[in-house]
């Protein structure tokens, strides 16, 4: 009887310790489930984010294209490109050759710009100019180089569009010279394509970033 006693003890125990394991196993189980469940809602989240994104992105597009529509296409173009609107024009819509100041034709256009970039508020803007490789005539209007030429032309475009109510905290203004061309600077008309300002527009992606700050923060702990 007392070997009975002990194989049963054994086997009480045995189950005992298998039933905390199970338990254990379940409490496990049970956490997985609640963080993939945890996880799926923030996937959901972004997806959610960047699908407003990606709207408001084709949205901008849609109107910054309509307000610009009377301009011609080899003077004035409306792409995206890395969820962004780039809006490009040409030289000759916006200054007479080595100028700084704008065209009247230019003036309209910005304006017209102008106007959808302040129902636009969460908008932000970058005014790049570009230039071709020719060199200027070093001192024409205090001008050293293309650097200056389209850094000045920038600074131009964006006090234009303050002028027509773009809040001056959403632009930024940069030269890049010549040293990002769209074309080969091997032709009169590839030169020519590569003097424009292009003015970049940049939906704020602040609830996206909050939402992947939030992210990696749960991950880190």
């Amino acid at each position: 009887m007392a070997d009975k006693s002990a194989d049963y003890n054994k086997v009480a125990k045995d189950l005992a310790r298998r039933e905390a394991e199970l338990g254990e196993l379940d409490a496990s189980l049970q956490k997985t489930n609640a963080d993939l469940k945890a996880r799926e809602a923030k996937v959901a989240e972004l997806q959610q984010a960047l699908a407003a994104k990606d709207k408001a992105v084709n949205d901008l597009k849609a109107k910054v294209s309509n307000a610009l529509l009377s301009f011609k296409a080899s003077d004035l173009q409306v792409k995206m490109k890395d969820g962004k609107v780039y809006v490009s024009l040409s030289e000759q819509l916006l200054f007479k050759s080595g100028s700084t100041k704008v065209d009247p034709k230019g003036q309209e256009a910005l304006k017209k710009l102008a106007t959808v970039l302040q129902e636009q508020r969460d908008v932000n803007v970058v005014v790049e100019g570009h230039t071709d490789n020719v060199p200027i005539v070093k001192g024409t209007q205090g001008m050293q180089d293309n650097w200056d030429l389209s850094v000045l032309r920038a600074t131009e475009i964006s006090r234009l569009l303050t002028a027509g109510g773009v809040a001056p905290e959403r632009i930024t203004a940069s030269g890049r010279s010549q040293y990002l061309p769209v074309s080969k600077n091997d032709t009169p008309a590839n030169k020519a394509l590569n003097r424009r300002t292009e003015i970049i527009l940049t939906p704020k992606l602040d609830e996206l970033f909050k939402i992947l700050d939030t992210n990696s923060t749960s991950e880190a702990k």
